[in-house]
């Protein structure tokens, strides 16, 4: 069984495209006459850590110890990266700044908790070779510290399959877990991590099908773990829960904690984040996915990027 209490003893080292998220939070009372658009009276406005950063922040919220590694431009957004990781007492020596990679924005514009319209300003370019080498001796000198890596692919050009395949080698050296939650189409390049977390949707493009029933996703799945040499997989599905894949046994599918679902904005973070700390203390597959898919059915209905509390979780694993 798991304790949760245990995560605090969890130190997790989290590679993966850092953001910010900013929110323009607002009402609508009316049309524009220019367009058939809603105008948008802005209230206030926040920024939070996207991306990877949502990852560090699910974890950071759990008491675990993180280790983050990445890139952020050198303007404003990726000034913030630095600014909040350390507000929050994480270290960013890992943090490489690359000023031909501006850190990516999102923002989100949130009118009577919906969300209306979303802006993204990004590159999507490949990391330079002297980034690449800089970050894997960041990994190097890391993962001595580390009980769980967890790949955090937005696809923004950070997890090239050179800095994938130089992690797993260096996993392997040194019997550290490596969680990998996929955006690239290509999942070839996540061979041999421990687990993989994609969503319904990647895994269909992944495998180039269409999953319209539980035996599509089935095979979904069994074509993901062969292509990719994997022991185990999770096929996130939204309000539907998520399946697990454990290499000799049939699948297992856990049902959504969801109650309401106002957005679904960073779940995967959650599901990805839960289900490391989980394997991490010695819990099974199946005990760790529980808390993951618990974890994800609290965020989803927070509206915007959420995390879940120690005391919010421990409240839906009671129940």
């Amino acid at each position: 069984m798991i304790n949760i209490d245990d995560f605090k003893n969890v130190t997790a080292l989290v590679i993966g495209d850092l953001m910010i998220d900013e929110y323009l939070w607002g009402s609508v009372d009316r049309i524009s006459p220019e367009a058939p658009v809603p105008v948008v009276c802005v209230q206030k406005q926040s920024h939070t850590l996207g991306g990877a950063g949502n990852v560090i922040h699910n974890l950071v919220a759990m008491g675990a110890g993180v280790l983050p590694i990445g890139t952020a431009g050198t303007g404003k957004a990726g000034q913030m990266i630095f600014e909040k990781l350390e507000n929050m007492g994480i270290e960013t020596d890992g943090i490489i700044s690359e000023k031909q990679r501006p850190t990516t924005r999102k923002t989100r514009v949130i009118a009577s908790n919906q969300q209306v319209l979303r802006i993204d300003r990004e590159i999507k370019h490949n990391i330079n070779k002297d980034t690449l080498e800089k970050l894997v001796k960041k990994i190097e000198d890391k993962i001595l510290r580390a009980n769980l890596i967890i790949l955090s692919d937005y696809d923004k050009g950070l997890l090239t399959r050179e800095l994938i395949q130089k992690t797993v080698k260096l996993a392997k050296k040194h019997n550290v877990m490596i969680l990998a939650d996929p955006k690239s189409l290509d999942f070839s390049k996540y061979k041999q991590v421990s687990i993989l977390t994609p969503n319904k949707k990647e895994a269909g493009f992944a495998t180039n099908m269409d999953i319209t029933s539980e035996k599509d996703l089935f095979a979904a799945g069994y074509k993901i773990m062969d292509q990719v040499k994997l022991e185990r997989l999770i096929i996130t599905c939204g309000k539907d829960g998520m399946v697990l894949f454990d290499k000799g046994c049939d699948p297992y599918t856990i049902e959504s904690k969801a109650q309401q679902i106002f957005d679904v904005s960073g779940a995967g973070d959650t599901a990805i984040s839960l289900l490391g700390l989980g394997l991490a203390t010695g819990a099974s597959f199946k005990e760790s996915a529980m808390v993951a898919n618990a974890a994800a059915g609290i965020v989803v209905a927070k509206v915007g990027t959420a995390t879940a509390s120690i005391d919010e979780l421990r409240r839906a694993l009671e129940d």
